[in-house]
């Protein structure tokens, strides 16, 4: 009788935001630094905005509507146009850049791992839509508006981790990181789908051959930003005049630098560029863009009024509830239906409030609702003032949630970053290291031999006082 064949052991279960790797985990607290540090400029500038716009806003309109720039080449744009279409293209550079070494060297290059931020940035776009599209439908308003609450701004959320103080482990960090990455590839796509206007198939064309010139470029490792820049600002202004919002432009170039290493080099190309623009975009970019951008008068009436006219709720719906329950509810049934299972350190009310904290749609929300009500500046500024109140309780709501286990994440911290034997690198990442561990081995042979000694002096001063047991 032949054996019985032993069972097939079940694969393992993969931790669900689980520890990065030590490579994947600098990266990741490089960028954060330089996003949380552009955050709060994106902060200071949102506010300078409101305060420029309702106490002097004759003036604030004047440079808005200004016009500058060759009129013969259909670039004689208003400032604010300038950037939202121009300074942002550089956003959504590095935006592209992001994806790329996400797709073939992060998170995303493992179908595995990338289908969890994949399914909850889905699911945490198309909740928002679906709120705002069932709060527009039952108050008889617009759903032009939809895509208004679909996007989430890290740079913003990260500047309110910072001010709040709140010490995220970096698998939390890098989760969040990685779903913005997804948000903006989708939010790209919704701006290129349904926002584009009529075409002008010259100047695409014109745009499509700058591209593969510049594609080419590449792939023959031509050195030179007087090359690149250059080029880079012809294919933006022709995708401009094509119809299709220039930032894809951006978004396309990026996409196609290397972001793969190559035998003895330290840094790929593409995080070359992605190192020296990154400040340009998060320090400058942005917060200038927020600045022409998130200049709305406020008053009672008119915040009471975001809550009366049903496009305006969907938006402020759509952050703070659609995005919340739509990324945690991604992340628990990715959970519930695949082989992973939630890291051991972790609680499900962690998910909760990072899900919360990505309801902040500042920077692509502002840019969307420019171009769903363009033409309508009423309009325009109604939905800018909802995302900015959506995003203010949103983040109200992550600060409240994330210092209730401020505790827990800081000890979670402090236990990664721990360096006992001063190697460098910290001793979650050695464990497997056998040097490691004999390092290890000796500072504990010196503490034992010092706690002996120390015990023999104070055992040794006790016999000594004259009225110690004989």
């Amino acid at each position: 009788m032949a054996a019985p064949t032993p069972p097939t052991p079940a694969p393992p279960r993969r931790p669900l935001l689980g520890r990065l790797s030590l490579p994947e985990r600098n990266y990741v607290a490089e960028a954060l630094r330089t996003e949380t540090v552009g955050g709060m400029l994106l902060l200071v500038a949102a506010v300078a905005a409101l305060v420029w716009a309702n106490a002097f806003g004759g003036s604030y309109g004047e440079v808005s509507d200004f016009h500058l720039g060759p009129g013969a080449l259909g670039l004689d744009l208003s400032v604010a146009h300038w950037a939202a279409d121009g300074l942002l293209a550089v956003f959504f550079f590095v935006a592209g850049v992001e994806l790329k070494r996400e797709l073939v060297a992060g998170e995303l290059r493992d179908p595995k791992a990338a289908a969890l931020p994949v399914v909850a940035a889905l699911c945490g776009m198309a909740a928002p839509a679906l709120v705002y599209a069932l709060t527009s439908v039952v108050g008889g308003g617009s759903l032009d508006g939809w895509a208004v609450p679909t996007a989430t701004d890290i740079a913003f959320a990260l500047a309110v981790l910072a001010v709040v103080g709140t010490s995220l482990p970096s698998a939390l960090r890098a989760f969040l990181l990685t779903l913005a990455v997804v948000d903006d590839l989708f939010a790209i796509l919704i701006i290129a789908v349904f926002f584009t206007s009529d075409l002008n198939f010259l100047a695409l064309g014109g745009a499509v051959l700058g591209l593969v010139l510049f594609y080419t470029l590449l792939r023959f490792e031509v050195r030179g930003w007087y090359v690149y820049v250059p080029l880079a600002l012809v294919v933006w202004g022709l995708m401009y005049n094509s119809g299709i919002h220039a930032t894809i432009a951006g978004v396309a170039m990026g996409l196609m630098l290397r972001c793969t290493r190559r035998e003895g080099e330290e840094h790929s190309p593409g995080e070359h560029i992605e190192h020296l623009v990154r400040p340009l975009s998060a320090g400058v970019a942005v917060p200038l863009f927020a600045l022409f951008s998130a200049g709305v008068a406020l008053n009672g009436e008119a915040l009471a009024g975001v809550f009366t006219r049903p496009e305006t709720l969907g938006v402020v719906l759509g952050l703070v509830v659609g995005k919340t329950l739509g990324i945690f509810g991604g992340t628990y049934l990715a959970a519930r239906f695949t082989r992973a299972e939630l890291n051991k350190d972790l609680a499900w009310a962690d998910v909760f409030a990072l899900a919360s904290l990505a309801g902040i749609g500042f920077t692509v929300s502002l840019l969307i609702g420019e171009l769903a009500f363009e033409g309508d500046a009423g309009a325009v500024n109604e939905i800018k003032a909802a995302v900015l109140l959506g995003s203010l309780i949103a983040a109200v709501i992550a600060c409240v949630l994330l210092r209730i286990r401020v505790r827990k994440y800081r000890a979670l911290t402090e236990a990664e970053e721990l360096d006992e034997d001063a190697s460098g690198v910290p001793d979650v990442y050695e464990q497997d290291d056998p040097e490691y561990h004999l390092r290890m081995a000796v500072i504990h042979e010196r503490k034992a031999a010092e706690h002996r000694r120390i015990a023999e002096e104070r055992a040794g001063a006790a016999r000594n006082k004259p009225n110690s047991p004989a």
